[in-house]
């Protein structure tokens, strides 16, 4: 596959990336680091990537085995632009990392094996989650903090498929998994060995775009043009889920992905649209203060969220000029 053509030379300079692909690199090239492996989750991003590769955006992805991964591949600078949602690390850091545009909002649903009810009986047992300091390991945080209670130990496997299959092969009783894999599970014939817990609503980023500001600024141009692909392509999602499907490159890391997968991502994108999984509008200054809220009762952020200026992690700049 001719997207996987760089693999090795890359593989070599960023250890522990799962995945590489290249389009036109070259001195203007983005490089951009993936939290997980393409999957149908990042079907819409891959379609602004394509929109974006249209209007001479040059670039090349890598994806990394988990998020951590992924922002010490931007905070290096081995990578221009990643997955995630770095809070920890924007303030405690020295490099200026900014978020410019709101991927996905951390929907998601602590499903259990039949030995737990509700979310208080989780407390002293093992959970699994997505990854250390990832949207998981915070949502974990905050129930801990508003439950008082405490999980016992964590244990981290990226992407909610991998967390389903470890529930169902019995090597966990307990994780957090995203709207569609928990719609697969429950409506699946093992779906009556597994509960749903009851879970408070949740508005903050669990997936943002993001850059280290003075890189984002000398590369306007080039943001502005994936900036401007990601809204229209979410705002056209908004408008008719089965875009996705319809736009996906079937020679591209989506359209190689198994049929069965291919097959559902007009209900995966319809489910998500319906519960509000993805902003229209890319988050913005809304998302902003949902989030200087979340990740400071998560631990992630320091400080009475009031006082936190969302300019000190959000450059919206080019965010703005796509709604304009």
């Amino acid at each position: 596959m001719k997207q996987f053509l760089r693999k090795a030379a890359l593989a070599a300079a960023i250890p522990l990336a799962v995945g590489v692909s290249a389009v036109g690199a070259g001195a203007d090239t983005i490089r951009i680091a993936l939290a997980e492996t393409p999957s149908d989750e990042l079907a819409a991003f891959f379609v602004a990537l394509d929109r974006a590769k249209a209007n001479g955006l040059d670039y090349e992805w890598t994806a990394f085995s988990d998020e951590e991964l992924a922002i010490q591949a931007v905070l290096s600078g081995q990578m221009d632009i990643g997955f995630g949602t770095p809070y920890a690390a924007m303030q405690r850091s020295k490099a200026p990392l900014r978020i410019v545009f709101q991927l996905s909002k951390l929907k998601f649903f602590p499903v259990t094996t039949k030995k737990y009810s509700k979310l208080e009986d989780l407390n002293g047992e093992p959970i699994l989650l997505h990854s250390r300091g990832g949207g998981t390991d915070s949502i974990a945080n905050v129930i801990e903090d508003r439950l008082g209670i405490e999980f016992g130990e964590r244990s981290y496997v990226p992407g909610s498929s991998n967390r389903v299959a470890a529930l169902l092969g019995g090597r966990a009783d307990a994780t957090i998994i995203d709207l569609s894999n928990k719609n697969k599970l429950m409506r699946s014939e093992a779906g009556g060995n597994f509960n749903v817990l009851e879970m408070f609503d949740v508005e903050a980023s669990d997936e943002a775009l993001f850059g280290n500001l003075d890189w984002i600024q000398e590369n306007e141009e080039q943001v502005g043009i994936f900036v401007s692909a990601l809204a229209s392509v979410w705002q056209d999602m908004h408008d008719d889920p089965t875009i996705i499907r319809r736009e996906t490159n079937p020679d591209g890391p989506i359209g190689q992905l198994p049929a069965e997968i291919l097959g559902e991502l007009d209900g995966f994108y319809s489910d998500a649209v319906e519960a509000g999984l993805y902003d229209p509008n890319g988050g913005g200054r809304k998302a902003a203060m949902a989030d200087m809220e979340w990740y400071s009762a998560a631990g992630q952020l320091d400080g009475d969220p009031s006082t936190l200026n969302i300019e000190d992690f959000w450059y919206l700049a080019p965010l703005d000029a796509a709604m304009n």
